[in-house]
């Protein structure tokens, strides 16, 4: 049995792909990558960056990104993702970085992959997932790409924040006093960032108890509360956007996101939109997250 499930494995499974570690300088730092090449005896591959989302991400997501890179390596697409800064080994923390700073960090990877002779440099695109939709546009502006596929994209990280407070809540079952007492410590939160607030007057403020909240975290959220892709969303006019949206989205309001999308890019012809009902924000089933 075992030797039999062993060659169903095998089967489905054909690793046609060859992943190498590399590293990417940016500027005075240095990125450590893993470009995962197809295995088809082509001299030039088209190719896929990886865009995380929020949260310390490694190159590969814990092998998560892997099955992604099969589907791209037997369509002919090499993929590229590197450790977010400060994970698995990588120098510097992701904590400290804006938005921006991740899209410098983004094209750089790009030019890098463009001086490669096994990359074809007319056929590099963007995947990237939730926190990545403020960073997709932003690199998009700062050097071409033929395509961007968005997935649970974020628009506007205040708005985002609330309905995913209020998501959770509603699927906790809270009661209306919990609920209101939970919106009046997030409208707190919102102030002491609006007037540029410490940490020390966060943990203050609210009563000794950061409630998981670290100076760092404090740091990244002060640096990127106001990010709002809509206008940034200009720069992928006439690129080639698939937008793939869940249908049991707690973290991401999809709806806000899709209308989003559809106004400012429709002009450009360029936007397919694919909607999975049962997923969740990670695109698994809801049923198995």
């Amino acid at each position: 049995m075992a030797v039999g499930l062993v060659g169903v494995v095998l089967w489905q499974n054909d690793y046609d792909m060859d992943e190498q570690r590399v590293s990417i300088r940016q500027g005075g730092h240095t990125l450590n990558g893993v470009l995962a090449v197809p295995r088809d005896g082509h001299r030039r591959h088209g190719l896929v960056v990886y865009v995380h989302g929020d949260g310390p991400v490694d190159a590969t997501h814990d092998d998560g990104y892997k099955p992604m890179w099969e589907a791209n390596a037997k369509a002919g697409y090499a993929s590229l993702s590197w450790d977010k800064p400060g994970v698995a080994g990588a120098p510097g923390n992701w904590l400290d970085q804006s938005m921006d700073d991740r899209a410098d960090e983004a094209a750089a990877a790009i030019a890098w992959a463009r001086a490669r002779p096994d990359i074809d440099g007319g056929r590099i695109g963007l995947w990237g997932a939730s926190q990545a939709g403020w960073v997709l546009p932003k690199i998009a502006a700062k050097t071409p790409v033929s395509f961007v596929i968005a997935v649970s994209p974020a628009i506007n990280w205040l708005r985002q924040g609330r309905y995913n407070l209020l998501a959770e809540l509603r699927a906790d079952g809270a009661s209306a006093a919990r609920t209101e007492a939970e919106v009046a410590k997030s409208d707190t939160t919102r102030r002491l960032l609006g007037r540029h607030a410490t940490f020390e007057e966060y943990v203050r403020t609210m009563g000794g108890d950061a409630d998981g909240m670290t100076a760092d975290r404090w740091g990244f959220v002060s640096r990127n509360y106001t990010a709002d892709a809509t206008r940034d969303l200009r720069a992928l006019l006439g690129v080639p956007v698939l937008l793939a949206l869940a249908g049991h989205d707690i973290n991401v309001d999809t709806a806000d996101t899709e209308r989003t999308y559809h106004k400012q890019l429709d002009a450009g012809g360029a936007l397919t939109v694919r909607r999975y009902p049962d997923a969740t924000h990670s695109l698994l089933k809801q049923s198995i997250e």
